[in-house]
């Protein structure tokens, strides 16, 4: 059994929180949070974890607006994800997160973890949390 790994992107305003996952052991873990600074230097830093984390695909998150409809933010994050495939070859898939983060903040809280301290790791968790949900989502 080849074991499918991907990579997921919680994309904000001003940060993109990035983790992998590897398909058939339903497993995530956290990257890095990258500071936005424009599409074409944002897909250059995620080319280079591309590089260093050899993925089949990779699942962007898509703030969907709570009606369902695609505002700025879901704008923003196909940008990143249309630059990143055309990039890299690889495929794009677009995800539902809404209440990602709320669910990234509940689980760091849960852990123990202050929130001060949360800011440094929420879009990292966020990003993890759309690949479990994607995850599940998959036939076995």
């Amino acid at each position: 059994m080849t074991i499918q790994r991907v990579l997921g992107l919680d994309v904000g305003t001003k940060t993109i929180g990035v983790a992998l996952g590897v398909v058939s052991m339903s497993l995530t873990e956290p990257v890095v949070t990258l500071s936005r600074s424009g599409v074409k230097k944002d897909v250059v830093q995620l080319l280079q974890i591309c590089q260093r984390h050899p993925v089949q695909r990779i699942i962007v998150g898509l703030p969907l607006q709570l009606d369902g409809t695609e505002g700025r933010s879901a704008r923003l994050a196909r940008q990143i994800g249309d630059a990143l495939a055309a990039a890299t070859g690889i495929e794009v898939e677009y995800f539902d997160e809404r209440f990602t983060t709320v669910e990234a903040s509940r689980r760091l809280q849960d852990s123990g973890v202050n929130s001060r301290d949360q800011k440094q790791m929420i879009d990292q968790v966020a990003a993890m949390v759309i690949l479990e949900d994607w995850m599940s989502q998959q036939p076995v």
